[in-house]
């Protein structure tokens, strides 16, 4: 297992962040780990500015290279179909989405991240598009699992719930998602689910009722299966359940639980109880987007039964339900098994982000295409640090040099290489972006700008280069669209290279005083030409993720893969 496990701590020792009040980026947030109050201001400044007119665009030879990508051809992969698809609103320039949200009884963990991760990604990229997209994703707030977590803590099942789902709003925000259009609970929509019900799928004779409960015939529908792909014979009954004899087919699942002893219920036609888990979907995608939208998502463990059961509910509901494309990413694994939390090898979002910068977690899960499995590892997110790291270090120099010049961007201002690097750049973002949001190969495609803008930045022929200011200002206001767009750009550079470093201070369990204090043992070493003690000292620090920098101006450190960590990376490659 991953060396994470040794800094786990039960959940019931987990300090809370405060409630958010209003919307979620815009309440006051107790940053614990990793941003310090007298920042607060400036982040959420930054946050309530991403819209989709804030999005950065590129000019290249005086054209806004936005306008072009709202011609671009979306392909997303649907799992309905199982091919890429052009991607085609029902709406020309609006888009409906409605991802899964999480079950509340319980801190996220990475594999959670992941799904709204992805989705995040998808959201910006239409929205760069120019596409208005109306984003909806739920809180189960009453669940099975919500009532038995609360009853080994003797608490009640709703409060508890409620505060699960404001520390995963806190991890969204660490996460830089944008928030949803709307953020509906189960509990806040209770009429519209005994609706569904009652009004449309009983009367419409898909389901039947035994003792208080009911439960959905999947008899009744010939096509059940044709998004997993699964015949009606191999289905079992739904996942959080225990088979009941009751049932016509084992596999019809629950619409409505009649209430037991001790749990929270809700009248209805019925009697006293509580909805099924997959009814709550249908019920809330129908209220926000209708029966017929263009994107279903989530993780690829909801293709059987959860979203399989909506698509019969929903069809049962209205002749017309359809969904254009469901989308689903791929699992976060552990040793090649999937992280989840009933099989408990998972790391909470927090627990990671304690020892890493909440961008470099971001950065490792796209690193990988959405769709396939990415296999958590130590070494991997400290690859990302130190690759995020040098990404906004080097567009902190470029601010730090433009700061002194005024640049002009007339149409002949940019020299012609510069702007076939970014046409070049530009073409690769549309072309990856739209190929079913292939992320690892913008990431890949950032290497060119960066080393471009360092070799201008640092080296001597690159500071000889004609109009080398104004080419530095295009690279760096092209990178920085690419981050917004993979929802990495952070407040400011200066902050976040700040907070890697704290990050990496914390996993080498040194303070910055012990670097410095090791620095001036060196330089004194040095001096005294012990280049044993030297390299010695370069050598221990290195071990500990901790790279000196030796300049003109001195010896400066900076965050680094850890010596064992990098034999293991190149072991493996």
């Amino acid at each position: 297992m991953g060396s994470l496990y040794r800094y786990y701590k039960p959940l019931t020792s987990i300090c809370f962040s405060p409630p958010p009040t209003k919307s979620y980026l815009l309440h006051s947030i107790k940053f614990k780990t990793h941003f310090s109050p007298t920042k607060k201001t400036r982040l959420h400044r930054f946050f309530t500015s991403l819209t989709s007119s804030s999005l950065p665009s590129i000019k290249t030879n005086g054209g806004d290279a936005s306008a072009a990508s709202q011609s671009s051809e979306l392909w997303l992969y649907n799992t309905m179909s199982r091919k890429k698809e052009l991607f085609k609103p029902k709406v020309e320039g609006k888009v409906g989405m409605y991802v899964c949200g999480v079950t509340a009884y319980d801190l996220s963990h990475i594999g959670h991240a992941r799904v709204y991760v992805t989705f995040d990604v998808l959201l910006r990229y239409l929205k760069h598009l120019g596409f208005d997209v109306h984003y909806v994703r739920n809180f189960t707030d009453v669940d099975d699992k919500i009532i038995a977590r609360a009853n080994e803590l003797g608490e009640d099942p709703i409060s508890l719930s409620k505060r699960y789902c404001e520390e995963f709003l806190h991890d969204m925000v660490y996460l830089h998602c944008l928030p949803p259009s709307v953020e509906p609970r189960v509990s806040d929509h209770m009429p519209q689910i005994i609706d569904m019900i009652e009004r449309q799928i009983l009367e419409n004779g898909y389901a039947y009722r035994i003792d208080g409960d009911v439960y959905f015939s999947v008899d009744k529908l010939p096509e059940y299966g044709r998004l997993s792909g699964r015949k009606l014979e191999d289905n079992r009954a739904g996942e959080r359940v225990a088979v009941d004899s009751r049932k016509k087919n084992p596999a019809d699942f629950a619409l409505w639980k009649s209430a037991k002893e001790g749990e929270p219920f809700w009248d209805s036609p019925w009697g006293p109880g509580r909805p099924g888990w997959h009814i709550e979907c249908s019920a809330m995608s129908a209220a926000y987007l209708g029966h017929s939208f263009d994107i279903h998502g989530g993780g690829m463990d909801l293709v059987f039964p959860h979203h399989e059961n909506e698509i019969a509910q929903s069809c049962a509901a209205c002749r017309d339900s359809n969904i254009s494309y469901w989308v689903h990413n791929g699992f976060v694994t552990i040793d090649s098994e999937k992280m989840s939390k009933s099989l408990g090898n998972f790391f909470t979002i927090r627990q990671v982000i304690n020892l890493y910068h909440p961008l470099a977690l971001r950065l490792f899960l796209l690193g990988t295409h959405y769709r396939s499995p990415v296999n958590y590892s130590d070494v991997q997110l400290e690859s990302a640090s130190e690759r995020i790291f040098y990404i906004y270090q080097t567009l902190h120099d470029c601010e730090n040099i433009l700061s002194q010049h005024r640049v002009a961007f007339e149409k002949d201002a940019i020299p012609p290489d510069t702007i076939n690097d970014i046409n070049k750049f530009h073409d690769t973002l549309v072309t990856s972006m739209s190929d079913d949001l292939h992320t690892p190969v913008l990431l890949s495609a950032l290497s060119d700008p960066l080393k471009i803008i360092n070799d201008m930045l640092h080296t001597r022929k690159g500071k000889k280069q004609i109009k080398r200011i104004e080419s530095i200002a295009a690279l760096e206001k092209m990178v920085r669209n690419a981050l917004m767009v993979l929802g990495l750009m952070p407040p400011t550079y200066n902050e976040a290279l700040q907070q890697l470093r704290e990050k990496a201070l914390r996993r080498a369990k040194l303070t910055e005083d012990q670097i410095l204090q090791k620095i001036e043992e060196r330089t004194v070493a040095r001096k005294d030409k012990d280049y044993e003690k030297s390299d010695a000292i370069r050598k221990d620090l290195a071990a500990l993720g901790i790279a000196l920098m030796d300049s003109p101006d001195g010896t400066s450190w900076r965050p680094a893969i850890p010596l064992a960590l990098q034999e293991q990376q190149v072991a493996s490659t």
